[in-house]
């Protein structure tokens, strides 16, 4: 039998569109969430609107964890029949223990592995899957896919405007009179993944309106200033609000493609409800 030549492997918290989705050699991997004792599998035994609705009504924490390395190497050692090798891009290092649980399994599994840090996540993770994709069009080997790919994760512009302060609070980001100030005030934080990998807070914006805003100039800016063509607007149940600032934008940079989805349940543990995020790569 011929192997396939790569698998490409996410985690749970990449956007999965409908491109990733459909594709035969792209491969998902779930993370957990933890509601106290019990245990789901992101996306499998426990969806959006269910989460959202435990987050509402529950008083346990909510908690999430990275696959271990046996889950990985179970599936590594599955993908080595039928594939020469195999691409992972995952969660950025800084926000997850995700890379060093694959990277385990890989060395577990004994495969041809390559493992690229998103320096992201969501629809980050989305961008270098299809510019991978693309490469590997062109004949290029997946170790050198995989150099460019870590090149190109450099290129990653973000604005997160979080849209309900209480997840924050009840997952211990904020304090409890930052909470109260903050709902008071009416203050939507805009927070922004770096260079790096890790969260940053940007800035604090007084009502949604001039929040919404913030994000409108931010992409209008890129566009300009940086070339940007592929934005994608990603929302914790917030649906109307996304195609709003779709609409929004697009007044603005009617050039620009724009494509809009939904965050996975793992983020919206953390990001909680009517969180939306602007994200793209420069050219």
């Amino acid at each position: 039998m011929t192997l396939k030549k790569i698998a490409w492997v996410v985690d749970s918290t990449a956007y999965v569109n409908s491109l990733l989705k459909n594709h035969p050699d792209v491969y998902e991997i779930p993370l957990n969430i933890h509601f106290g004792q019990q245990q789901f599998i992101d996306g499998v035994d426990l969806t959006s609107a269910q989460l959202y609705e435990r987050i509402q009504n529950g008083t346990e924490p909510v908690k999430t964890s990275q696959p271990s390395a046996g889950e990985f190497a179970e599936i590594y050692t599955k993908l080595s029949k039928e594939y020469e090798s195999i691409v992972a891009i995952h969660v950025s290092n800084s926000l997850s223990g995700t890379i060093s649980s694959s990277l385990s399994g890989a060395e577990i599994a004994e495969v041809q592995m390559e493992c690229v840090d998103s320096l992201s996540l969501s629809a980050g993770i989305t961008g270098l899957v299809e510019k991978g994709l693309q490469m590997q069009a062109q004949g290029l080997p997946f170790k050198d896919i995989a150099s460019l790919l870590r090149i190109e994760a450099t290129k990653f512009r973000n604005y997160i405007l979080i849209g309900n302060l209480t997840q924050l609070y009840k997952g211990g980001r904020l304090s409890s009179a930052q909470f109260y100030l903050g709902s008071l005030l009416k203050i939507k934080p805009i927070i922004q993944i770096n260079n790096k990998g890790a969260l940053q807070e940007l800035d604090k914006v007084r009502s949604e309106k001039k929040a919404m805003q913030y994000l409108i100039d931010k992409v209008v800016e890129s566009v300009a200033q940086e070339g940007a063509k592929l934005v994608y607007i990603m929302h914790a149940n917030a649906l109307n609000k996304a195609e709003s600032l779709r609409e929004a934008i697009l007044l603005q940079a009617p050039e620009i493609e724009i494509e809009v989805g939904e965050i996975s349940t793992v983020l919206a543990v953390h990001a909680g409800e009517d969180t939306l995020a602007v994200l793209w790569y420069v050219p």
